[in-house]
C-alpha cells in the first residue's frame, strides 16, 4: 500500500510547488502605473508607505484616516508577499519612507503557500526593504479572518503566530493584531467587518485597522524621538 501513496505524493509535488511559485510578472502594469502617477504628481517626501495586496489597494481613505501624516498607497491587485519583495526597488526605493505598513499573506495561503513560507517571505521583504532604507520600521498587519476564507483559519492562525514570533526578535518590526478583534465570541470570522464578497473590508473594518496602525505609528515615529 505504501508504493501507490508514494507515487501519488511524487505526482503532486510539481503542482504543489507551482501553487506557491513566484509569478510577479503579472503585476508589471500596476507597478508601471505607480511610476506614471509619480511623474504626474510628485509623491510626498518620506511618507508612511502602505504596501501589499488588495486590502491595502482598496484603503482609499488613508489621507483622511491619518491626518497630519504624509501617506502613500502602493497596494496592488491580489498580490502576495514575494510580489512586493520582487518590486521593492520600485515600491519602496523611490519614497525613502519613514515607516512601512504592510499587509499581504492571505492570497499566499489561498494559493497553497504554507504558514512557514508566509513568515519567511515577510522576512525576505523586510531584508529587501532595509537594503534600500536601512532600519526603516515595518509593521505587519496580521492576516485577517475573512468570511470568504474560513477554511484557511487554522493556517491563518499559524502564519500570524509565526510572523508575530519573527517580529519579536527584530528591532523596529511591528505585528499589528487585527486578527483577534475581528473574530466573534465563537472564535469565527464575523460579517460585521466585511463587504458583500466576504473578503474585502467595509468602512468599519478599516476603522478598526486605522486605530491599530495609528497607535503603532505614534509609538514608532513620535514617542521614539
Amino acid at each position: 500500500m505504501r508504493l501507490p501513496w508514494l507515487l501519488l505524493i511524487l505526482a503532486l509535488l510539481p503542482s504543489l510547488a507551482q501553487a506557491c511559485a513566484d509569478r510577479p510578472e503579472q503585476w508589471q502594469t500596476d507597478i508601471a502605473a505607480f511610476a506614471a502617477a509619480d511623474r504626474a504628481q510628485a509623491p510626498p517626501a518620506h511618507p508612511v508607505l502602505f504596501v501589499g495586496s488588495s486590502s491595502i489597494r482598496m484603503w482609499s481613505s488613508l489621507s483622511a484616516d491619518f491626518p497630519g501624516r504624509a501617506v502613500i498607497n502602493r497596494g496592488f491587485g491580489g498580490s502576495r508577499i514575494p510580489d512586493a519583495t520582487y518590486y521593492a526597488d520600485r515600491l519602496v526605493g523611490p519614497y525613502h519612507p519613514r515607516a512601512i505598513v504592510f499587509y499581504a499573506g492571505d492570497n499566499d495561503l489561498a494559493e497553497g503557500c504554507t504558514p512557514e513560507q508566509v513568515r519567511d517571505a515577510f522576512g525576505a521583504f523586510v531584508r529587501r526593504a532595509r537594503s534600500l532604507d536601512a532600519d526603516v520600521p515595518v509593521a505587519f498587519i496580521a492576516i485577517k479572518p475573512s468570511m470568504a476564507r474560513k477554511s484557511l483559519l487554522p493556517r491563518i492562525r499559524r502564519a500570524n503566530a509565526l510572523v508575530r514570533e519573527y517580529a519579536r526578535g527584530q528591532k523596529g518590526i511591528g505585528y499589528l493584531d487585527v486578527f483577534t478583534p475581528m473574530l466573534g465570541p465563537d472564535g469565527q470570522p464575523q460579517p460585521t467587518w466585511f463587504g458583500p464578497d466576504g473578503l474585502h473590508m467595509n468602512r468599519q473594518g478599516y476603522r478598526l485597522w486605522t486605530g491599530l496602525v495609528r497607535n503603532w505609528l505614534h509609538a514608532t515615529l513620535d514617542l521614539a524621538h
